[in-house]
């Protein structure tokens, strides 16, 4: 047709004022992309995304909630302590977080197949405190520091004077009247001002898991990896027998792995380097989330949290993991406190401690910045390389690092 451009009138095609060509309208059902369209676009998958990732943080922080709900708490008594001297001594390290854990033989809760598991009984197990460690986490949240403390260590325990450290829970356990609970929060509050005067530093938390806890988180991540420099042969004692190199424990094999001290060379002490190198593997898994979005592996864990671990009334298992979710390997770090020697006393085989020199190796260890990145790899050699024999020198027994030297990675290289 004369007069048309695709059916359309020449005069509607023309410009304004005459010079040149319109578009012709788009056929209806056209999509053509225009910056208007596309603008659009990124909008509505931006808006979509954001959704996700609200949905996602939803139920993340449902699920932690659940693990909060969980725990059992105690009446026990945090912060501040009453000092040796009297009054409460000084807190060296501010607005930052100590979260005491402990682990005690406490089998009043192992079901009858667990009892036939662990190769155990009910009877025979102990409230005294075998492992102790601080879990330093900074107000900022930059690293977490993990303080082992053995249980050998020869302190002033207030009102039962000296002994060792890991005799400190049971005795005002034992000496309390009242429930169990009340017991364990005895128990709980004499342990904290003990460590409290050792260390320096102020208790803000408590965590307690008791000997069938590790066999139960364990098993509720699906395993913890581990690396072992050399093989272990243990049928004796702890009953562990492993190959060297890497390994997912769990159950029975993970609580042999934390309680091993016979045929290690430094025994307890190296033992201690075991459950900090386990703790910082078993704390990872725990904040990822595959744990956390998977429904069989959270049920699992709620079931085993809620039978398995004590705490003080505001303890937030969410708001910890929510402080360290931002970890990297290389920040997590730990040494044992210093000590002098080994000797023998009335209360048996101990080690001598200098409480001056645990404060200021407590001080220079929770003040030293991150360990500089380890090329993946390569071994910065064996994590539990920071003990010495007994016939060591008492001052080589743990290096305090001096204020600014990196401490090195917990999981670096291998585990004795």
């Amino acid at each position: 047709m004369r007069g048309t451009v695709d059916g359309v009138p020449l005069s509607q095609t023309r410009g304004d004022a005459g010079g040149g060509l319109r578009q012709p309208p788009a056929p209806v059902g056209s999509h053509r992309a225009g910056p208007h369209y596309l603008a659009l676009a990124a909008k509505a998958v931006a808006a979509l995304l954001s959704l996700s990732v609200l949905f996602i943080s939803a139920y993340v922080w449902v699920n932690y909630r659940k693990l909060d709900n969980g725990l059992r708490r105690l009446s026990i008594t945090t912060g501040p302590q009453p000092s040796v001297t009297g009054g409460a001594g000084p807190d060296i390290d501010g607005k930052d977080q100590n979260l005491l854990v402990i682990g005690n033989d406490d089998r009043s809760t192992m079901t009858d197949k667990e009892v036939r598991q662990l190769r155990t009984g009910r009877d025979g197990g102990s409230l005294a405190t075998d492992t102790m460690i601080i879990v330093h986490v900074p107000a900022d949240g930059s690293k977490a520091t993990l303080i082992s403390l053995p249980r050998d260590s020869y302190v002033k325990i207030p009102g039962y004077g000296m002994d060792k450290l890991n005799s400190a829970y049971a005795s005002a356990y034992a000496a309390a009247k009242g429930s169990t609970d009340v017991k364990r929060a005895a128990g709980a509050n004499l342990l904290i001002q003990t460590i409290t005067n050792l260390t320096g530093l102020t208790i803000d938390h408590f965590l307690q898991v008791d000997l069938i806890g590790f066999y139960r988180i364990s098993n509720a991540l699906g395993g913890v990896t581990v690396n072992l420099c050399r093989a272990v042969n243990d049928p004796d004692y702890s009953h562990l027998v492993m190959s060297a190199g890497k390994h997912t424990i769990w159950g029975v094999e993970a609580l042999e792995f934390v309680r091993q001290r016979h045929g290690l060379t430094n025994g307890d002490i190296d033992r201690t380097a075991r459950q900090r190198y386990f703790l910082t593997a078993a704390f990872r898994k725990l904040a990822s989330a595959g744990t956390l979005l998977n429904s069989r592996k959270l049920a699992n864990l709620v079931s085993a949290v809620d039978k398995s671990i004590y705490v003080d009334r505001t303890f937030s298992l969410a708001s910890l993991i929510s402080q360290m979710s931002n970890l990297s390997a290389n920040n997590i770090v730990g040494n044992s406190i210093p000590y002098e020697r080994y000797a023998t006393v009335d209360v048996g085989s101990v080690l001598i401690v200098n409480p001056a020199k645990v404060k200021v190796f407590v001080k220079n260890l929770i003040s030293a910045p991150p360990a500089r990145p380890v090329t993946p790899g390569r071994s910065a050699g064996p994590a539990a390389a920071t003990s010495t024999p007994p016939s060591a020198s008492p001052s080589s027994s743990a290096v305090a690092p001096s204020p600014g030297t990196p401490v090195k990675p917990l999981d670096a290289g291998c585990i004795n």
